[in-house]
């Protein structure tokens, strides 16, 4: 019986040993297939970065920029008209419907059944529909960064950055730091591309990738963050940093370029939306704008750039804003009164100045891009909350004037090129911020208070010069109106000083104007 069980023993024993010598041939062809396949990779990335430091010493050519888009070469009124008082509402015939200049798809929102209400008999008449103020989406709390895992690397060096009031934590390769020759020309071109190429970039990459989600960033942050990176990495060096970040965008699969002349290194980036008062090339039918990163208008003559891409750089910026950037918060405030029907209100207004900073590096896109845009909840609920109770339970109509009344006289009025030397839209939480608005700002402020507090459809209307609104009631309102997708829309201009709903200011009271399709 002893004799069965050291028998058995062995056989177990020697199963177990020939297991174990399986296992480790597995893993030393795992190993070795991991092997095999890093390096394939690494050849395969050398090949291209070869192929395209090649390309650069070649492909050059002069270029003569064309200057930005202007989207309304109207002028805009330097002074706003003031209704007169009693304020007359005339029924004039619906606009057809004119062609939509913003094409979005259409909301999928009819509109909100009121039930009927009859008074006693012998008069029986329907109950005038009143606002019921849709809940207001409770604010998020304000998000610090917890840091992100730094990917150490051996020889790597520490990077501190403050990104919007949020400080953020990066180690990066320090062959990353080139500097580029004193003469530009496609031969540093080549070279520096060449230089970072052989840098261990892909560590730091992953740290910028791993930003994204926590702060929030669209395109346009993420591009920013990179910059942000790279003037770190070269500060008070432009050309180095424009050139680490044409190389880390480049990396990251966006279809960047560069540009350069005697003195200075320019980058371009193609966008998925029309950009306007921005410098650009046009290459294979894409647009490429020259843009800054401090919301300064790039000012490149004759160049020279190349006609060709990186191998599978592909995206273009998608400049849309549908989500509030995660800025460390630097919060302000100040009081704006109106009066309405006799009664003065003095609304306490917030405004974050990191969101403002990140907002004015934006470059100019088309006008419906401002009406969709996203407004941090942690600005926008403390206002909604104040003008809440002003308007609940009112007619649809009076609260849409209580609303017009307020954007048409809490803010004064000073056209872009009077307030900032160019024209410059506004988002909603700039408004807040800068002392002066025009018509587009004032309006893409007003759509958005009247879809957050009364929940009507509305729509941004387009003269030649001038921006205004026009609400979808659920009641009858008398008034100047457009017909829009079978529906009856209501003039609302919150640029009219005094005007109601209805009612169109006097130099446009005849033009046909575009339509504004609002994407909420």
């Amino acid at each position: 019986m002893n004799q069965i069980h050291m028998l058995t023993g062995c056989v177990l024993l020697a199963g177990v040993g020939l297991a174990s010598v399986v296992d480790a041939d597995n893993r030393s062809e795992f190993e070795k297939w991991m092997q095999q396949e890093t390096q394939s990779y690494q050849e395969y990335r050398d090949k291209r970065d070869k192929e395209f430091t090649s390309f650069l010493k070649t492909q050059w050519k002069e270029m003569q920029t064309f200057q930005g888009l202007v989207r309304d070469k109207t002028p805009k009124p330097v002074k706003m008209p003031v209704a007169p008082r009693p304020e007359p509402v005339v029924e004039t015939p619906p606009i057809k419907q004119p062609p939509v200049i913003v094409k979005t798809p259409e909301p999928d929102r009819s509109p909100v059944k009121q039930p009927v209400v009859v008074t006693p008999p012998p008069v029986i008449k329907p109950a005038v529909p009143v606002v019921k103020v849709p809940p207001i989406k409770p604010a998020p709390e304000p998000v610090k960064i917890q840091p992100v895992p730094v990917v150490k690397l051996p020889q790597g060096k520490t990077l501190n950055i403050s990104f919007y009031g949020q400080k953020l934590h990066f180690n990066y390769d320090p062959g990353l730091k080139v500097r580029l020759a004193l003469r530009i020309d496609e031969k540093a071109m080549s070279g520096y591309w060449s230089d970072l190429s052989r840098a261990d970039y892909e560590p730091l990459l992953k740290q910028i990738n791993a930003q994204r989600e926590p702060l929030s960033l669209n395109d346009w942050g993420f591009t920013l963050l990179i910059h942000e990176v790279a003037r770190g990495i070269n500060p008070g060096r432009r050309n180095e940093q424009s050139m680490l970040t044409w190389f880390m965008l480049t990396k990251a699969g966006y279809r960047a370029r560069i540009a350069y002349d005697a003195n200075q290194v320019f980058l371009l980036l193609p966008s998925r939306q029309q950009l306007f008062a921005a410098p650009y090339f046009t290459f294979d039918k894409v647009r490429y704008y020259a843009l800054g990163f401090d919301g300064k208008k790039q000012q490149p003559g004759r160049v020279f750039t190349y006609d060709g891409h990186y191998p599978g750089a592909t995206r273009h910026l998608d400049m849309s804003l549908t989500r509030s950037i995660n800025t460390g918060r630097s919060e302000n405030e100040k009081i704006l009164s109106f009066k309405y029907k006799g009664k003065t209100h003095r609304i306490r207004v917030g405004y974050d100045k990191q969101t403002v900073d990140y907002l004015t590096t934006y470059p100019q896109m088309d006008i419906g891009m401002y009406f969709s845009s996203d407004v941090n909840r942690a600005t926008g609920n403390p206002l909604l909350a104040q003008l809440k109770p002003m308007v609940e339970g009112q007619s649809e109509q009076d609260a849409v004037n209580l609303l017009l009344r307020f954007v048409q006289t809490a803010f004064k009025y000073k056209t872009d090129e009077g307030q900032f030397g160019t024209e410059n839209y506004l988002f909603p939480e700039e408004t807040l911020y800068y002392p002066y608005s025009d018509c587009e700002d004032r309006s893409v402020f007003f759509a958005w208070l009247v879809h957050n507090l009364l929940g009507l459809e509305v729509v941004g209307l387009d003269f030649p010069g001038h921006i205004a609104a026009a609400v979808h009631f659920n009641e009858k309102v008398r008034g100047d109106s457009i017909m829009f997708n079978k529906k009856r829309y209501v003039v609302t201009d919150p640029t009219y000083i005094n005007a109601s709903a209805g009612m169109t200011m006097p130099d446009y009271k005849n033009k046909r104007p575009g339509v504004i399709r609002i994407m909420f």
